[in-house]
């Protein structure tokens, strides 16, 4: 085991990526298996892999996808919102959460965020209702959990649809549930490459309520009935009938062979998100101008997809900007999550102004995300903590 100075100079010769997935034999068999099986499209493993993540989260219904965004639009389109309609949402979130409101013909409306964690604010949501609001999407932004409670409680006294942004939240407990064990509007989750499950591309939607299941389904597969995905099975029908113009949305097996292993090694991976999470918490306390992520643990169990630190400039004597540079100075990648949306150039042109939401403004130019992720090694961690500390210390 290399340690000390040779350790330091190993871990800075080396790029530390932000992030980079944890594949294994497993799910290396597993593809190879369905790849030999000859049965690439939807099929046996899709299936399987929605039975496994509804008994994983405890919800009635899973529906495969091929992302998370598709799950967000087609829980809008199947919960009948469409042009005329209002649904209110954070502008602290990746532009995902946002367009597909805007692709089912509704018009967004934003309000601020909480600003210790980045969750959209529930005070704010009751003031936004107007008589053509219709939904709520709330983000469980860096795999915080959104006051599920205030939420809900809102939507059952206006009649609000709620369909829940946890593309980052798997894993997440809101007052010692997962997210998605009991929905009755829709969750839809990611397994992006850089999620702490990952297919590559993929999603799943999780609700209690099988009409929208039912609904979902069909929409997911250019509208067909719901029984067509199998047409060229063995005791499949080639009948088919179409029922609404429906999309191309469906996971297939090859990302579902993944899923499945991916699934099974979640406790393990939470593990040691848990753990770094718990060094970088440990180590970097105290850091004059460094705001670190700080979940109530009486409410909710963060997933810790994301660690966001805070760069109060002021402070710190440094910009959020420049500690980037200077952290990629040094061979260690970062993110921002996110660019608020409304400081799109499209967004900015549908008459939006950061300015309006002046929380959400700060929060955004000070964020910057640490490395974290499973296969990140304990020389790795230290350095990353270590090189922080030089920079704040003007090494």
């Amino acid at each position: 085991m290399i340690r000390g100075n040779e350790s330091r100079r190993k871990a800075s010769s080396d790029y530390i990526p932000y992030n980079t997935p944890d594949i294994g034999q497993n799910e290396i068999d597993n593809i190879t298996d369905t790849l030999r099986s000859g049965w690439l499209a939807k099929g046996a493993k899709t299936m399987a892999f929605e039975e496994a993540f509804r008994d994983y989260t405890g919800g009635r219904y899973a529906v495969a996808l091929n992302s998370c965004t598709a799950a967000l639009h087609l829980a809008l389109l199947a919960a009948g919102i469409g042009p005329g309609d209002e649904v209110i949402t954070t502008p602290m979130t990746f532009v995902s959460s946002v367009n597909t409101i805007i692709q089912v013909g509704a018009t967004p409306v934003f309000v601020d965020v909480d600003p210790d964690n980045g969750l959209i604010d529930p005070s704010m949501i009751e003031a936004a209702v107007t008589p053509r609001t219709k939904a709520v999407v709330p983000v469980h932004y860096a795999g915080y959990a959104c006051d599920l409670d205030q939420i809900y409680d809102i939507a059952e006294r206006h009649n609000l649809f709620v369909s829940e942004d946890a593309a980052h939240a798997i894993d997440t407990r809101w007052r010692g549930e997962l997210i998605g064990a009991h929905s009755s509007g829709a969750v839809a989750y990611s397994f992006y490459a850089t999620k702490n499950i990952a297919t590559g591309e993929g999603g799943m939607l999780v609700t209690d309520d099988e009409a929208l299941a039912d609904s979902v389904r069909v929409y997911s597969s250019h509208g067909m009935s719901r029984n067509a995905w199998n047409r060229y099975h063995k005791g499949g029908s080639w009948r088919y009938d179409v029922e609404v113009i429906g999309y191309k949305y469906n996971m297939f097996d090859l990302q579902a062979a993944m899923g499945l292993e991916q699934l099974k090694r979640l406790p393990e991976f939470q593990k040691r998100r848990f753990e770094i999470a718990e060094r970088y918490k440990t180590e970097l306390a105290g850091l004059p101008g460094l705001i670190l992520p700080n979940p109530d643990p009486d409410d909710m169990t963060p997933s810790w997809h994301l660690f966001v630190v805070q760069i109060d400039e002021q402070e710190a004597g440094f910009s959020r900007d420049a500690f980037i540079e200077q952290m990629n100075e040094k061979r260690i990648g970062t993110s921002v999550h996110f660019i608020p949306v409304p400081e799109m150039s499209v967004y900015r042109s549908r008459g939006f102004d950061i300015s309006d939401y002046p929380v959400t403004m700060q929060f955004g130019s000070r964020i910057v995300s640490l490395p974290l992720y499973s296969k990140l090694d304990d020389e790795q961690v230290s350095y990353i903590t270590q090189s922080i500390k030089e920079i704040f210390a003007g090494a």
